[in-house]
């Protein structure tokens, strides 16, 4: 009889996971330009590492509790297409990670595509649209979200893979998984 894979995380991936969780959570809620139907933060960069480095259901996880506990924090009303949004902060990016290899020129690169297309879904169109269902007027929020788009995407991009491409993705790799080798694919 065959052993079962592990289904369950170890306490350092979930110690990892809490770490990204809450600097989202300071990054959205506390480090923040707040304008309305516009929010300038760079906490969904969390959201998108924990995917990268632990996976698409860690990163969904991730971007899931982020919000959840964000709304708590700040005594708003959860929005699904909003909390969708930041779930796929985490999924999309993951999902792309196993064409991420190569010269680090191809990683960069797959990287900001999976990064620019979750930024379409989530920032133009989840976003918006829980923006529009709240009572938002969609043809006054959409050239300034667009705005928010293009100046945002490009620092998810570098901030993602600076942190990415530092010592920091090793240890994070090496002290959760390791024994598997997936730190050395980093």
């Amino acid at each position: 009889m065959q052993k079962n894979k592990k289904t369950a995380w170890d306490t350092r991936t979930l110690v990892f996971l809490g770490l990204l969780v809450a600097l989202h959570i300071v990054l959205v809620r506390l480090v923040v330009i707040d304008l309305g139907a516009y929010r300038i933060t760079v906490g969904s960069v969390c959201t998108i590492l924990a995917g990268l480095w632990f996976g698409p259901v860690a990163g969904g996880m991730s971007g899931l509790i982020a919000d959840l506990l964000g709304c708590v924090l700040k005594g708003y009303a959860v929005n699904p297409l909003i909390t969708l949004a930041a779930v796929l902060w985490g999924v999309i990016p993951a999902l792309m990670r196993p064409w991420i290899s190569g010269g680090k020129v191809r990683k960069t690169a797959v990287m900001c595509v999976a990064i620019a297309v979750t930024s379409i879904l989530s920032t133009l169109v989840f976003t918006t649209a829980g923006l529009v269902l709240i009572g938002n007027n969609f043809y006054a929020i959409i050239p300034g979200r667009v705005i928010q788009w293009a100046l945002m995407t490009p620092i998810y991009c570098v901030l993602t893979c600076a942190l990415y491409y530092s010592p920091l993705t090793n240890v994070v790799l090496s002290a959760t998984v390791g024994r598997s080798g997936r730190a050395a694919n980093a």
